[in-house]
């Protein structure tokens, strides 16, 4: 185990913490900014690679048996609290930071081929809030999905927010970044047998409830805005929606995600009963 005690943030391995807020420059360099406790542990406890971690003396107390046995790449830096609040956002980090190694894209043909039945594919078609994004991979690795599938309209699910929101969930879900999110879902449909589901807060779209996701599904998620786009929304089978009161035609996308995807768990939960 690596460690180096440092009074400064001036020395080249520290560099992607203090630019924390460069996120596109980050994931050009296919690294990510892990911040707190909880996403710091499950980054430290996941497959992923880890470039560095940051923290204080007491938190590096109280994590040296788990850092004791994990490969960190550039080694361990403990500073004291003064030195870190120098980094933006201390209440947030809370005085322990890691940078780690955003994994390669999967294979779609293949991951699909490993993953239990009846499987659960997330499609996210124009997310551009990366807050949002967090919560909706959050949402979910919590509800049973398998693979979440990012339209080339949507944000990165590794920049700083997205990681951040998920709480650290992203590093247990598989992801994969698409150029055409159409083309993929045509082959989901066609060629892999999938139902593909549009959660679409339409008057032309049916009551979730009445919807079968008994079967292998691909549920599809719109931006913030505009929705689903029509060239996804065309090639869908189904469009679902979800009933609300007091004249509201439309929730966050995230709050969606979670309700959609607890009523695919309901079903399958009674199925298996």
């Amino acid at each position: 185990m690596k460690t180096l005690e440092v009074d400064s943030l001036d020395i080249p391995e520290l560099e992607p913490y203090r630019t924390m807020r460069r996120t596109i420059e980050h994931r050009e360099r296919d690294i990510f900014v892990a911040e707190g406790e909880k996403v710091v542990r499950r980054l430290i406890e996941s497959d992923l690679r880890v470039c560095s971690v940051l923290l204080t003396p007491e938190w590096f107390g109280a994590y040296r048996g788990l850092l004791k046995e994990r490969s960190i790449e550039q080694g361990i830096f403990i500073a004291n609290k003064a030195v870190l609040e120098k980094i933006v956002g201390y209440g947030l980090h809370q005085g322990i930071m890691a940078i780690g190694r955003v994994p390669e894209n999967i294979d779609l043909k293949s991951a699909i081929m490993e993953i239990p039945r009846p499987a659960l594919v997330v499609a996210l078609d124009g997310i551009a809030n990366s807050e949002n994004m967090g919560v909706i991979v959050r949402n979910s690795a919590a509800f049973g999905a398998h693979i979440l599938i990012s339209g080339e309209t949507s944000c990165d699910p590794y920049l700083r927010r997205s990681v951040r929101n998920s709480m650290g969930t992203v590093f247990k879900l598989p992801m994969l970044k698409v150029a055409s999110l159409r083309d993929e879902l045509v082959w989901l449909r066609d060629e892999a047998s999938y139902n593909i589901i549009a959660a679409h807060p339409r008057s032309d779209s049916i009551d979730l409830e009445k919807v079968d996701f008994t079967h292998d599904s691909c549920v599809v998620f719109g931006g913030e805005g505009g929705g689903i786009s029509t060239a996804v929304l065309d090639i869908c089978d189904v469009r679902a929606t979800v009933r609300m009161s007091n004249s509201i035609d439309s929730i966050n996308v995230a709050s969606s995600v979670a309700v959609v995807l607890h009523e695919v768990d309901r079903q399958r939960c009674n199925v298996q009963r």
